[in-house]
């Protein structure tokens, strides 16, 4: 039996995470730490909070002295880490908060993990700290997958913030036998992201008829991971991993934006003109008036500092770990897209006040 601490749990990755870990993992005990920002939700982790090994605390990860009491109290033996400023176009217009949350508050939970399992008699434990591939830069069209050896070379602040982040983790290993595992997960998608990201935002737009905005030319190219596979990763890293080891965690998937926003305007016309309660549920989405999906897409200026590719060498995973993502990109973006219309209630309630205006602001 393990007792986890996950800190950003009711965010998009942390809150399937836990979903995950409660299902998978029945006897273990998770204490949630978010913060609620605009990217916490609660109705994210509905059917949690009933649960006697389930608890949430409304908290900050740079409130050492909670983090502390927490560990303690709880007897936490393990840290996963997914709180963090995580939207690059946010971090371009105020890079501010992803230094102190991703930065500082990464450092603070590292001195309180240092100070309880270490100063206090050494026990077991583990901080695993979730990054992205975002820190190792742009690859061209023809260089090989990023690979845990691959230099860093962040080019946002939102990047910059998070490979600080990584250094601190490791130091805190190599400077005081703190005992950590990294991962580097390419772009995930699924169920309860936030309509800020490429995947939700594109069909949130299509249901009411909005805008596609498409940076630049729109052949960037990501790798794409179904969430529940990047949960999978970190678990078998949990299980697996050799302490101050980095794993990148990806989807073998790599595709053009373009490419992917005209397969979800495909699947998204497909779903709503094969169910009529769909129609009228979203009776301005573009089938339902005698239109495509497609023709909302929209070329906008393009952000600055856009990297052109990121791409994952999963391969280190696979050896040691076992790890290999279940899902194809066609299999998960229809899992993806049937989640979205089954649940307007969690999206809308996102989608209300200071949120909604800051996405018309910025895509409108």
């Amino acid at each position: 039996m393990h007792k986890l601490l996950v800190t950003g749990g009711a965010g998009f990755i942390g809150a399937n995470f836990v979903h995950y870990w409660l299902a998978h993992h029945p006897q273990d005990r998770l204490v949630v730490l978010d913060a609620l920002t605009y990217a916490g939700n609660m109705a994210s982790l509905a059917g949690c909070l009933e649960q006697d090994n389930f608890r949430f605390v409304h908290g900050d990860i740079g409130d050492q002295d909670l983090v502390e009491t927490l560990l303690v109290d709880e007897g936490l033996d393990t840290v996963v880490n997914f709180a963090a400023e995580s939207h690059v176009d946010r971090s371009i217009h105020g890079p501010d908060p992803f230094v102190t949350t991703n930065v500082v508050g990464t450092h603070s939970l590292l001195k309180a993990a240092k100070k309880v399992w270490l100063a206090r008699g050494g026990r077991s434990h583990r901080f695993h700290h979730v990054s992205t591939d975002e820190v190792y830069g742009s690859l061209t069209s023809e260089a090989p997958p990023f690979t845990e050896a691959s230099p860093y070379a962040p080019n946002s602040p939102y990047s910059a913030s998070k490979a600080a982040s990584d250094h601190l983790v490791r130091a805190y290993h190599h400077t005081y036998g703190l005992e950590v595992t990294t991962s580097n997960c390419s772009n995930n998608y699924g169920p309860y992201q936030f309509p800020e990201k490429l995947i939700p935002l594109i069909i949130l737009n299509i249901l009411e008829a909005k805008h596609l905005p498409i940076y630049g030319d729109g052949l960037n190219i990501r790798d794409w991971l179904y969430v529940e596979d990047h949960c999978r990763g970190i678990d078998l890293v949990l299980e697996k991993g050799r302490v101050g080891e980095v794993y990148n965690i990806g989807g073998n998937n790599e595709w053009k934006n373009i490419d992917i926003v005209r397969l979800v305007c495909q699947l998204v016309d497909e779903a709503v003109s094969a169910d009529g309660k769909l129609q009228e549920r979203f009776p301005v989405a573009p089938v339902v008036t005698g239109g495509k999906a497609e023709n909302l897409i929209t070329f906008v200026k393009d952000r600055p500092g856009h990297d052109r590719r990121y791409a994952i060498d999963a391969g280190k995973s696979g050896k040691e770990l076992g790890y290999e993502p279940l899902e194809s990109f066609e299999t998960g973006i229809r899992k993806t897209i049937a989640w979205y219309l089954a649940n307007e209630e969690w999206w809308r309630a996102v989608m209300n006040g200071s949120y909604r205006e800051w996405i018309v602001r910025h895509y409108a």
